[in-house]
């Protein structure tokens, strides 16, 4: 039974974000012979995740005490987020490597004007809310929105090319005087819509990906913000604010910020004697 108040979703890539320490000193510790060896064994593993066509790997080099390391892998399913984390945890490099946080989400679009206008049709039918006339139109006119080809593009982009990464999880708040789940649908609706147009004020300087996480982490949103001007970051951020959506119902978890790198400068990043950089062609063709 689909209750009339909850606004549909459409689900993409399963993704998994993995931070870890990385252990510098004991890395300088080793001949360069071994150092080398061990990078291009993570290389290898590495550029396996990236190139396939069913996965995607994203590095990069975190800013701050929270992590120095961060991977974000994608996948098509479950699965094989769980055969990437095998990946990484079976190479040697994982010895100088302690997991700091992780999170576990799936890509996903919020339909909420979508399932407005799909209850606007249906009342238009006079049909009652959850009798099997009411399912069965509801799901026809769903399949309907999921045939779009702007969804399916945005489903499966892969991780976007820009230098700079922020991440952090959110929730809407569930108190007993502030409950974001107890306001009607439309009151809802009309707040995540004002949210969005703050968002598309910033349209080419900041490409979003939201992805759902209730019932795989402690949060029930996580959020990338991926620019090529850090910068960007606060000022979206703040402004958002200040919109009602975040300001009353809105509660953030951890943020973690930092550089993106190419996979084939990963020897770089491990000797630490400069910093990583986006491979330029990558981010071209992204």
């Amino acid at each position: 039974m689909r209750h009339p108040d909850v606004p549909e979703s459409l689900e993409g890539w399963w993704i998994l974000h993995r931070m870890f320490e990385f252990d510098r000193l004991a890395w300088d510790k080793l001949p360069q012979e071994q150092r080398t060896e061990i990078a291009r064994e993570a290389l290898a593993a590495f550029d396996s995740l990236k190139q396939s066509q069913d996965t995607d790997l994203g590095l990069a080099q975190m800013v701050g005490h929270k992590g120095d390391l961060m991977l974000t892998h994608y996948s098509k399913n479950y699965d094989g987020l769980a055969f990437a984390q095998t990946v990484v945890d079976k190479l040697r490099l994982s010895a100088f490597l302690k997991g700091s946080s992780s999170y576990t989400s799936v890509l996903e679009l919020g339909l909420y004007e979508a399932t407005g206008k799909i209850h606007a049709t249906l009342a238009e039918r006079n049909l009652k809310a959850n009798s099997p006339e009411w399912n069965a139109a509801f799901d026809e006119l769903l399949q309907e929105q999921q045939k779009h080809p702007h969804y399916g593009g945005r489903l499966w982009a892969r991780i976007p090319q820009r230098r700079y990464v922020c991440f952090y999880p959110m929730d809407k708040k569930r108190g007993e005087n502030v409950n974001w789940y107890m306001q009607p649908f439309e009151d809802r609706a009309k707040m995540m819509m004002e949210h969005g147009k703050i968002g598309r004020t910033f349209s080419g300087l900041v490409t979003q990906v939201i992805s759902g996480s209730i019932g795989f982490d402690k949060y029930e949103w996580g959020v990338d913000l991926y620019s090529d001007d850090p910068m960007v970051f606060k000022k979206l951020i703040y402004e958002m604010r200040f919109d009602e959506a975040s300001a009353k119902y809105g509660d953030f978890g951890d943020f973690y910020s930092g550089v993106q790198f190419s996979v084939d400068q990963l020897p770089t990043y491990l000797e630490g004697k400069a910093l990583p950089v986006l491979n330029v062609l990558q981010t071209a063709n992204a």
